[in-house]
């Protein structure tokens, strides 16, 4: 989710991304369940026989990855596709209050607001990330450093005690998260908490930028990177390179996940 854009991606809240990605995929379960549908209905309609719901949507299903792979879609949406329509139909057969689903919405849509509307779910950096971002940094004492998609602040945090003469700008905009990173960071006065969107958030002034998104955004980002942070300004991403793009320097953070950062200077 046909190759980034050269200008910012989303440029308001109700960005284009909303209508291009997720409905793309949404336009692909459809046309996988109007196809089986179509043949199903009629074959058991003319045999007077009822629909079989748990084959159908395994066909659907099946269907479903037939056209994401066709359409070259990535091995993650290949697997939502194929699990879709049996997981929905294996719930609707439980008696579950659909109260219940509509809450489990509003919680995933509070939390994980910037994968529907980026492609951004969200990952949580650790301390020894943190630690390693403070050694890349240590040259800069008044830094100013912004986390692009800052989750809820387990990066700037740990920062801001440990520089208290840098300053720190984290952008959120998943309310969940931006409120859990607002309560952790209020007590830090080098620390400023943002409610945004990470392409509407001018990087001209800062030293350090710093972004744990996804593989999706990296090329549109590279080219805001470009356009707006000065010449010797450094970006770094954690475990997503920049393609095409050779990072000046990758570290590799001593952790169980094996984090890497890529550094690249503008």
């Amino acid at each position: 989710m046909s190759s980034p854009p050269s200008e910012p991606p989303e440029p308001t809240d109700t960005a284009p991304a909303l209508f291009s990605p997720q409905l793309r995929q949404l336009a692909l379960q459809l046309a996988a369940a109007l196809a089986v549908l179509s043949l199903a209905w009629p074959y058991y309609g003319i045999r007077n026989e009822q629909l079989p719901w748990p084959l159908t949507a395994l066909a659907i299903g099946g269907v479903a990855l037939l056209f994401a792979s066709l359409t070259g879609q990535a091995w993650w949406w290949r697997l939502i596709h194929a699990l879709f329509a049996p997981l929905a139909w294996a719930a609707s057969t439980l008696d579950i209050d659909p109260g219940w689903y509509l809450l489990l919405l509003i919680v995933l849509l509070l939390v994980y607001r910037g994968a529907l509307g980026g492609q951004v779910p969200l990952y949580l950096s650790n301390g020894p990330t943190a630690a390693s971002l403070a050694e890349i940094t240590a040259d800069l004492p008044e830094m100013r450093f912004i986390d692009l998609g800052a989750g809820i602040g387990s990066v700037l945090g740990p920062l801001a005690r440990q520089r208290p003469q840098a300053h720190f700008t984290g952008v959120e905009n998943a309310p969940a998260t931006w409120a859990i990173g607002r309560l952790r960071t209020s007590a830090l006065a080098n620390c400023e908490w943002r409610w945004g969107n990470i392409w509407r958030t001018e990087l001209r002034d800062y030293d350090v930028v710093y972004a744990f998104l996804s593989p999706a955004p990296m090329r549109a980002l590279w080219e805001k990177v470009q356009q707006e942070m000065p010449p010797g300004t450094l970006f770094i991403s954690n475990s997503f390179a920049v393609p095409g793009i050779a990072a000046e320097q990758i570290i590799e953070v001593d952790d169980a996940r094996q984090t890497r950062l890529y550094c690249y200077r503008r």
